[in-house]
């Protein structure tokens, strides 16, 4: 059974998150203010906390801090009535699974709690750069890591069209499982290394995986190296191989993004989104 704390004074809120967690098996702790939620912590095992940013006079990051000093694998669900550059930055740098953003439907809450406490993985990523124009981060090759991490980016670029925002998040995901899957072998002791920078007409994604680099002649288990008379031959490549489903992954990224580039080695690559003038 696992126990979730709330933080929050708003007492409204409490009722809300009650009600739609009663019946899910959960051991709910409240408390009114940071200093109530840090003794909570101390006083025995919590799980999850769900943490309202809204807490009156605490917008300067200190209790997150000494949350994340005090339970360091403890899993954080950020909650906020407005997202913003600085919020998603102080997310990923206080390693927190997800942002909910108020008001927030019942059903909403209870799917975010589940996957959360089953995907979300003890916070490992390292935050080298946190400036909401250039994030850099240290990512563990655990594929569990991917999507918290992909949603939490993708709100850093709300002010984008959807279109925009999507293509990105679909180019990012599928490079950084290649990254972890090929280049670091899903091998959690290794990181990838990752840079999201914001230009004025463009956004730059970087990814270095701590691999050898691979020879793209080679590539016979990715959709882009598939001969033009046998669309799936690398479908039965990667059965043969026993790896996961997929391998259209650079094929569709090179369709989504304006730029993709690699290093020599082929263990780094660039990729480039240029942004409509309106929205840049």
């Amino acid at each position: 059974m696992s126990t979730i704390l709330v933080i929050d004074d708003d007492p409204t809120l409490h009722v809300s998150i009650e009600r739609a967690l009663t019946g899910e098996g959960y051991t709910l702790l409240h408390e009114r203010t940071g200093t109530g939620g840090l003794e909570a912590l101390a006083q025995g095992p919590v799980d999850l906390v769900l943490l309202d940013l809204d807490l009156p006079g605490r917008w300067e990051a200190a209790l997150l801090t000494r949350i994340r000093k005090q339970s360091p694998l403890v899993k954080l669900i950020l909650i906020t009535s407005h997202e913003s550059p600085e919020i998603v930055v102080e997310a990923l740098a206080q390693q927190a699974c997800d942002l909910l953003i108020k008001p927030f439907e019942d059903q909403d809450l209870r799917a975010l709690t589940r996957s959360v406490l089953v995907e979300c993985a003890a916070p490992q990523i390292r935050v080298l750069s946190a400036e909401p124009h250039w994030i850099q981060l240290a990512v563990p090759c655990d594929l569990n890591i991917v999507p918290p991490l992909q949603k939490l980016l993708s709100q850093l670029r709300a002010d984008l069209p959807d279109e925009v925002r999507e293509g990105l998040a679909y180019a990012f995901r599928e490079l950084l499982n290649n990254a972890i899957e090929h280049g670091g072998k899903l091998d959690p002791s290794l990181f990838v290394e990752v840079a999201c920078i914001r230009l004025k007409h463009a956004i730059l994604y970087w990814i270095k995986d701590p691999g050898e680099g691979f020879n793209p002649s080679q590539l016979a288990h990715a959709a882009v190296s598939n001969p033009e008379h046998d669309p799936f031959h690398h479908v039965r490549v990667r059965d043969q191989k026993g790896l996961r489903a997929g391998g259209f992954g650079i094929l569709l990224a090179n369709q989504m993004v304006d730029e993709l580039v690699y290093n020599q080695r082929h263990n780094e690559l660039l990729f480039v989104k240029y942004l409509p003038r309106e929205t840049s």
